[in-house]
């Protein structure tokens, strides 16, 4: 958790106005995060601190590549990555006040703004769902043995199936 306090925002000694600060996200900032999904990768973030009266509006931007294990042939590739979010940080006395995805709840007791949940759920949430190369198995870095496996358990899966008879007598049932 040391390596992510560069990415905490000491906003008390800020002027009132707009702030941009830079950050370097790689494999470092990803091992940091049990369980994650995406191991390592090159990206860099823009953040807009608006500070205002009573609230601060953060913008993100992040663009860079990320590593995926392509679910197909198994082999890493990069994505490309260009996202966008904001998030809005309000200052409130009171502890009633609940946080929400968007707004984060600072007390009168904080001193800074801890980004980098933040900014990993950005990047978790715009890698793909299913994560496919650009060419699954026409690529070198393809793992041609599995890709040959997947292929014999589909075709052998595709042969039972016709002549399953049980499947044959559904079948008719579509013809009354």
């Amino acid at each position: 958790m040391k390596s992510l306090k560069q990415y905490s925002i000491p906003f008390t000694g800020l002027k009132i106005g707009q702030h941009q600060f830079n950050f370097e996200v790689d494999g470092r900032f990803f091992d940091e995060f049990e369980y994650s999904l995406v191991k390592d990768g090159s990206l860099k973030v823009k953040l807009i601190l608006e500070k205002q009266e009573t609230l601060m509006v953060l913008d993100f931007h992040i663009v860079g590549s990320i590593q995926l294990n392509c679910d197909r042939c198994l082999a890493d590739f990069p994505y490309q990555l260009d996202t966008k979010d904001r998030l809005i940080a309000k200052f409130s006395e009171s502890e009633d006040l609940e946080e929400s995805e968007e707004v984060l709840v600072l007390s009168k007791n904080d001193i800074e703004v801890d980004t980098s949940g933040f900014i990993y759920e950005m990047i978790n949430l715009a890698a793909p769902y299913i994560n496919l190369c650009e060419n699954p198995g026409n690529l070198i870095s393809c793992d041609q043995e599995m890709l040959l496996k997947l292929a014999e358990f589909s075709h052998e899966q595709v042969n039972n199936e016709s002549n399953d008879p049980r499947w044959d007598a559904l079948k008719n049932i579509k013809k009354n």
